[in-house]
Order: structure tokens, then sequence, then C-alpha cells
């Protein structure tokens, strides 16, 4: 059963990677439709750092020559499949990173299909070997079509334009905040690197799951009183290192949502965590960029270096529920989608100058 489908969907396209901060509107074919998908009419589309990296080809080439970039995606089920039976018509649903996968391997069926090692498909630039090859196109566009299981409903308290971070960057930093703390983290003492796109929500989130305290980590102190406004207790300036001493075995869990791993020293962060604490970077800077550390750090505190990657679908939904029952907003700003809208945001983000998240809107009109 279906809704109007266009036969083609629009999106906006870089001509050439070296013009990739000026991406163009095209023309392209849909995914094929499989049984288990939905199609999605797009009402907005959050802007990530991936989308810069990928755009900018930091992360390598481009699958596709018409590439369209976006994976924070919310929109109206507008076609489901005969085997759908997650979604209906007209739900509003949120869409993050991913788009398939394989469903049947023991990452997927234990809640981490987000590391399936057999089918994962990106929700663009990726190969989805379920539909013939096809590489898959993101949220800067009119539609998407996805298998229905990366689909999450949206909260009916919560704004589409605040859902729509949430799938990315706040699933980001919700996943390793519950996997290594818990749902409750009364009594837990959490630091946040990094006071942006990522950092942002995982203030608000720490907050929310009730941690004991909260630190912002950033170079300078320039972003005070927005931590504190976002949930932080107090910002620590790493500029210098003379606050290590004081914050001594304090922290169960540091954060690291910094950009950029470039002549960055995460010794004083290690030295500053609890016995048997965690550092854990969610932080995908170029592929050019590496982490050094000094062993004899992780031995002083039994400490932990661990990454992390997007959340799992069932931590998505925990998350937008979190939103709609705190009654939380991400700090967005909202551009209406054009040429003139999409040049502007990545070029924005690429200089990390957002607080601190774009939202693309306006999609009823512009795809008219």
């Amino acid at each position: 059963m279906s809704s109007v489908v266009p036969t083609k969907f629009k999106g906006f396209a870089p001509k050439t990677q070296e013009a990739w901060e000026h991406p163009k509107l095209v023309e392209y074919d849909p995914k094929p439709f499989l049984p288990t998908d939905i199609t999605i009419k797009i009402k907005a589309c959050g802007v990530c750092g991936s989308d810069c990296h990928t755009l900018s080809g930091s992360w390598g080439p481009y699958q596709r020559p018409d590439l369209s970039v976006g994976h924070e995606i919310v929109g109206e089920v507008i076609e489901v499949g005969d085997k759908v039976t997650e979604h209906k018509l007209g739900d509003i649903v949120a869409v993050g990173a991913q788009s398939d996968s394989c469903l049947q391997c023991s990452r997927c069926e234990s809640h981490n299909e987000q590391y399936c090692q057999k089918q994962l498909v990106p929700t663009y630039n990726g190969k989805s070997v379920q539909s013939n090859g096809y590489i898959t196109q993101g949220g800067y566009a009119s539609h998407v079509r996805l298998n229905q299981h990366f689909a999450v409903k949206v909260p009916h308290n919560l704004a589409y334009e605040y859902a729509a971070p949430l799938l990315c960057a706040g699933l980001t930093v919700y996943s390793p905040i519950i996997r290594n703390l818990g749902h409750d983290l009364t009594g837990k003492v959490v630091g946040i690197v990094g006071i942006g796109g990522l950092g942002a929500m995982g203030l608000q989130i720490s907050r929310a799951l009730g941690a004991k305290k909260v630190y912002a980590f950033s170079r300078s102190d320039k972003k005070k009183q927005d931590a504190i406004k976002l949930g932080a207790d107090e910002l620590i300036a790493t500029k210098d290192g003379e606050w290590v001493g004081e914050h001594l075995d304090e922290f169960d869990l540091i954060l690291n949502c910094a950009s950029s791993g470039k002549d960055a020293n995460i010794g004083p962060f290690l030295q500053v965590l609890k016995l048997d604490g965690k550092f854990v970077t969610v932080s995908s800077p170029p592929l050019t960029e590496s982490l050094s550390i000094m062993p004899y750090l992780l031995l002083m505190n039994q400490s932990t270096i661990r990454g992390s990657g997007v959340g799992s679908i069932k931590e998505a939904k925990e998350l937008l529920q979190l939103y709609a029952d705190k009654g939380l907003k991400p700090w967005i700003e909202k551009v209406p989608i054009s040429e003139e809208g999409v040049h502007q945001v990545v070029t924005r983000c690429h200089k990390s100058d957002v607080r601190y998240r774009f939202v693309l809107t306006d999609y009823d009109k512009f795809f008219s």
C-alpha cells in the first residue's frame, strides 16, 4: 500500500568532490523497493560533521558522483512494503546513520546492529547488497527509502526539528554513557570533552540521567555559560595543566567528543579517572589523525580506553523518549533547505561555526 511516491527523488549533491561546499539540486533513481522497506517524505535533516568529512573527501572517495548526504532525518512514512509491521502510513519517524544490516548475526540479534560485520549499510554513500549494490542517498533530499527496522517513531510531544539531531549526535553520546554507567547515573561523575554538536548533548543527557556531577572540558572558558546552561556544573579549561591535581581520582567516565584529535594530549584525562575509570572516544576526525598515549598512564589506575560508534535502534527509541519525557531540546540553528542553505550549513559546520547543531528545515516548501 502506498501514497504518492515520485519515480525520481531530488537531493543536493556536489558536481565534483573539489566543489563539495556547493551542492546543487539533482534527481536520481531511488533504491529498489523491498518488502521490508518504507519510503519517507523528509521534513527535516540535521547536519553532522560526518557529512562534511564525507563531502570533502577526508574519509575517502564518493561511492557515486551525485552523492547526497545527511543521516539525521525526520519525515513522514508515505509507502510501506508488504512485510512491514513496525510502521504505518502517516507515521512520523526518525532515521540515523544506518539504513540496513543483516539483522540475523549475533550482533544484530543483541541490539548491536550498528556493528554488523556482514551487511551493514550506511544511510548514505554505502553499498546495499540487499538492493543489487545500490549506493545509498541521504537526507539532504526530498525522500529516503530504507529497511523499516532503522526508522524510529518520534514521540508526539517531541517536535521533529529537535528529534533530528538525536539520531546521530545524541545517540552517539547516549550509547557510551549508558553502556558504561547504566541508565541511572546517581553518584557518578562524568566529564565531556569538547562542547560542540556531540558534547552539548552529552552534557544534557548526563544531567538528565541524574549524574552526581557533570564537567565540561574545553580548551578555553569561552563556552562556560553555554556549558552550564546545557547541564554542566563546571567547565574546566584545559589549556594549562593546573586542573589535574585538584581532580585526581574523581571521574567515572570521560567522554571525548572533540572534533579533532590533532595535537591532543589525553594523558591528563587518564590521570583524573577513578580506579577502573573509562575514557571513551566518539570523536571521528580525518583518517590521517591518530591517538597516542604512554602505556604507563593506563597502569596508574587500571583505566580503560574505549571507542564507541553510533548507538542501536533500541537506544535510539530510549533517547527520543528521554528527551520527550524530560522536555529537553538540543540547541539547534534552523536553516531552510535550498542550494544556498546547504552551502551555508556545510561551510559553517566545517569551521565548527554553529551552536550547536544545524537542522535543515522547510522541506515541504522547497520540494512542493
